[in-house]
């Protein structure tokens, strides 16, 4: 098995033991008895020039720990004072030592979209990023079949949650476009066995028309990077383990927006 074969199965074993806790009739209940979201994402990333979407996670199955001390409420509101335009929350407890914990307090402490990011493979961790306060989902068109996907934006919609549609090559692109998406995030790093080609943004990008917001996942390590994101025409910049390990957080987001 691949490494997202293995966070793919983890993830529905998380999930029928949730329903075992919660069952999914209740769950919905819950998640449709909440106001209707406005797609705020969206709205971040269809504002002028390129927006940050910061991550907050302890750890990676590539690197491992990334962050031994992880004060993610801190970190957070760094990253909403340093003018980001969303954060992406790691929920996936094994690997990535996240936890729904997490999101839930960051969602109600900061002003900004929180993003849940997980290994959603069934509409019950749709509901479940509802309720805990996401303003948008992560979608992985490697672990989703194309129906799956359709159904999975449709339930999105109707509960007014962004989704990010993720893809990693042409087959993929084409099937996140088939299935209705309004933002496609292409992943510079292969989750099949995580090694990272920055290159791989700039090959996609004639794929994704206009209408379709486009965002670059991993690869960043400096100024450099952003700018070619920018010459590009992404509409955002998905950055992780840049930021995790930099002391002073809104300094180093500053440096790669280009400001002093």
């Amino acid at each position: 098995m691949t490494i997202l074969d293995q966070l793919a199965d983890y993830a529905r074993q998380r999930t029928e033991q949730a329903k075992r806790e919660l069952p999914t009739g209740e769950l919905r209940r819950r998640a449709f008895a909440l106001p209707k979201g406005d797609f705020p994402l969206e709205r971040a990333l269809s504002r002028p020039g390129l927006s940050f979407l910061c991550e907050c996670k302890r750890a990676s199955p590539s690197k491992g720990l990334i962050a031994p001390d992880f004060p993610y409420l801190q970190i957070a509101k760094e990253y909403e004072a340093a003018g980001a335009d969303g954060i992406s929350v790691l929920t996936e407890p094994k690997w990535f030592l996240g936890s729904d914990r997490y999101l839930e307090e960051l969602a109600r402490a900061v002003s900004i979209p929180c993003l849940r990011k997980d290994f959603t493979v069934d509409d019950y961790m749709i509901y479940q990023a509802k309720v805990l306060g996401a303003s948008a989902v992560l979608l992985i068109c490697s672990i989703m079949g194309p129906r799956q996907l359709e159904e999975s934006l449709a339930l999105c919609r109707e509960l007014g949650l962004s989704a990010l549609v993720e893809a990693h090559d042409e087959g993929e692109v084409r099937m996140a476009l088939d299935a209705g998406t309004r933002i496609i995030g292409v992943n510079n790093r292969n989750l099949k066995d995580f090694s990272v080609d920055p290159e791989n943004s700039r090959r996609l990008r004639a794929m994704i028309p206009s209408g379709v917001l486009f965002v670059s996942e991993s690869g960043v390590a400096g100024p450099r990077d952003v700018e070619r994101l920018r010459q590009m025409g992404a509409d955002g910049v998905l950055v992780g383990e840049t930021l995790m390990r930099a002391a002073d957080k809104k300094a180093r987001l500053a440096e790669l927006r280009g400001k002093e």
